[in-house]
């Protein structure tokens, strides 16, 4: 089995085509994700930049009770030099018990500041309420802050949010499937029926006729070994394996707030004219005075306004575009003609509404 899997494997990279995607790099296998952890604990060590919240006092009282000391019911225990903090980490697939995650610590009550300080020792738990890591150690704050006597403040970067490198210990491993089964799934990250096609036919021109089936536009099934080592082999040959993607789905992407915009390479327009540019009229008053020749005779003088009115049609460009027009020609059009993104977006929402845009317009 092995020799074969090293032949396979050798073939997948001798037959990569040009302009192809490892199969690693755009699938990802069904099952086999990662999981988040989130917890509730005490930084301590501050330097008089915590928080005084009820809870914070409460769980530093529980804390201490723990350990037998016992506080006065009518004494509140309040410190500057203590935070209650939200604690979250992911918890990657396959990890074991005693292996090391991250973990990023967040202020949730009034902390100025976590610099300097220390977690104590935290559970952090999964969906179904169970213990999976123990976070505790000392935080790193990248953010820092300072504060006058006259209440003028500074802050650079989020001073109440550090992280903490191995931070937790794994104290219990997530069960997974993936040695169940006398098959496996592959998930593409971007569903398209044309790539689950070919990678199933790159599969199935590797291993045989029948070995990989595409169930839908996201999932192809493919048959693996039972062995658990065994299947670790086969898989390594097959996200190794290239295949060609299929092209994306002609989409434009507008953002508003921040006025970019974004063109997919199949986007299309249909046969169109359009016409940018603005209308100006410019209406000015000029009166004139008008005097009588034969003053003698009776004449008044009198005031004759005069209006004139310019109509200046700006420097409105009006462009053509052919039935196939592509990409490269809609963006040279509009270059030339040197519009805003603003109405760039005006114009592509015109066309969309027209009817001659064949693109999705995705405005976020």
């Amino acid at each position: 089995m092995n020799q074969v899997l090293a032949l396979l494997l050798l073939c997948c990279v001798m037959a990569a085509p040009v302009q192809a995607e490892r199969l690693k790099d755009i699938t990802s296998v069904s099952g086999v994700r990662s999981n988040q952890l989130v917890g509730y604990g005490l930084v301590v060590g501050l330097d008089g930049t915590g928080d005084g919240t009820d809870f914070t006092s409460q769980t530093f009282r529980n804390m201490l009770n723990n350990f037998g000391v016992a506080i006065p019911a009518d004494v509140s225990p309040e410190s500057d030099n203590i935070a209650a903090v939200a604690i979250h980490a992911e918890l990657p697939p396959f990890a074991k018990p005693g292996q090391t995650i991250d973990v990023t610590v967040s202020a949730i009550g009034d902390a100025k500041s976590l610099r300097g300080g220390s977690l104590l020792m935290a559970p952090l738990k999964g969906a179904d309420g169970q213990v999976y890591a123990i976070a505790q150690g000392n935080l790193v704050v990248s953010g820092f802050g300072a504060q006058g006597n006259d209440g003028s403040r500074l802050s650079v970067n989020v001073p109440s949010v550090g992280r903490i490198p191995n931070g937790a210990s794994v104290e219990r491993a997530v069960p997974n499937a993936f040695s169940q089964g006398d098959s496996l799934v592959l998930n593409l990250n971007n569903p398209d029926f044309t790539t689950a096609r070919r990678v199933a036919e790159q599969i199935n021109g590797l291993l045989g006729p029948d070995a990989a089936q595409a169930m839908d536009a996201t999932s192809i099934r493919v048959r693996a070994p039972r062995d658990s080592s065994q299947r670790v082999s086969f898989l390594s040959v097959l996200e190794n394996l290239s295949v060609s993607p299929g092209k994306e789905v002609a989409k434009v992407i507008i953002n508003s707030r921040t006025g970019t915009i974004i063109i997919g390479e199949n986007v299309r327009v249909s046969p169109v004219a359009i016409t940018h540019g603005g209308l100006t009229v410019a209406i000015s008053e000029t009166p004139e005075v008008s005097q009588p020749d034969t003053p003698l005779a009776g004449g008044q003088t009198v005031v004759t306004p005069r209006t004139g009115i310019q109509v200046d049609e700006g420097s409105g460009h009006m462009f053509e575009f052919n039935t196939g027009t592509s990409l490269r020609d809609l963006v040279e059009a509009v270059n030339q003609v040197g519009v805003a993104p603003g109405d760039l977006m005006a114009i592509l929402e015109a066309l969309k509404q027209a009817g001659a845009l064949r693109a999705e317009l995705v405005v976020i």
